[in-house]
């Protein structure tokens, strides 16, 4: 019986080989030509990997000049760096280089660096929590120019699970509250209170807030 089981174990290994060599010789070209499909792609996804952290590195290196360059009072050259950065492959740092030229240029110019923010608000590239980033420093900018227009944009960004909501609710509390709309100002500090997400110094500060709201216009005396 054991002899038995051995022969047809032998045969059955046999046959295993016979067919093996069947297809090899029947696929051997589509075989091969998979394998060197397979080692190409593996290759070419490495070295991709390779030329992404060598741009990625070279334009940390650039950024970090540019800051070195704005510390050192050489705004325009800093600026050269950033414009040529703001094209870069490496997306990051091109992000951070338009988000850095968009404030540079609101600390000269509070319309022209609101425009430049809006510009990254409707770049569909951009993340969805930097448009809204953006969306948020443009009405800042605009807070005293064009205060409707601003007070547009914060809310729209003021909404329960926005990451920006607390800056957009304090900072449309207090346009409400220095137009002497002093209930507009309390429903704005009552969701900053409300939200349990709400930072502390925030929570802190709120307490002025509300201290102001609940004492109404100062009234005039004789």
């Amino acid at each position: 019986m054991v002899e038995s089981n051995e022969f047809i174990r032998e045969v059955d290994e046999e046959y295993r080989r016979d067919r093996i060599a069947q297809i090899w010789n029947r696929y051997q070209t589509l075989i091969v030509g998979l394998a060197v499909l397979v080692i190409a792609a593996v290759g070419g996804w490495r070295y991709w990997q390779h030329l992404e952290r060598t741009r990625a590195e070279a334009a940390a290196v650039r950024y970090q000049n540019a800051l070195r360059l704005d510390q050192d009072g050489k705004d325009e050259e800093a600026a050269q760096v950033l414009r040529s950065l703001s094209t870069d492959p490496a997306g990051g740092y091109r992000l951070l280089a338009r988000f850095r030229l968009a404030a540079e240029a609101g600390q000269q110019n509070a319309d022209e660096g609101a425009t430049a923010f809006d510009a990254l608000a409707a770049d569909g590239t951009v993340p969805a929590v930097l448009q809204d980033l953006a969306r948020l420093r443009a009405a800042m900018l605009r807070m005293d120019s064009d205060t409707a227009a601003a007070q547009s944009g914060l809310e729209r960004i003021a909404t329960p699970t926005n990451a920006w909501r607390h800056t957009a609710r304090e900072m449309l509390g207090l346009a409400a509250l220095k137009k002497g709309d002093y209930d507009g100002a309390g429903r704005w500090f009552d969701q900053i209170a409300a939200d349990r997400d709400a930072p502390q110094a925030l929570r802190s500060r709120l307490e002025i807030y509300t201290a102001l709201v609940a004492a109404g216009p100062v009234q005039a005396t004789q």
